[in-house]
């Protein structure tokens, strides 16, 4: 029974990580898109 939940959080834990790794990278090419539209934008 322990075991199971062990695994359980440490699945949950690894899905967690892996998301928020896409999430932040997402977030930088937002933000990268955002400043090359600004640079266009100027020029």
């Amino acid at each position: 029974m322990v075991r199971k939940l062990l695994l359980a959080l440490a699945v949950a834990g690894i899905t967690l990580t892996a998301s928020a790794c896409n999430t932040v990278k997402g977030a930088g090419r937002d933000i990268e898109s955002v400043g090359q539209a600004g640079s266009d934008a100027i020029n």
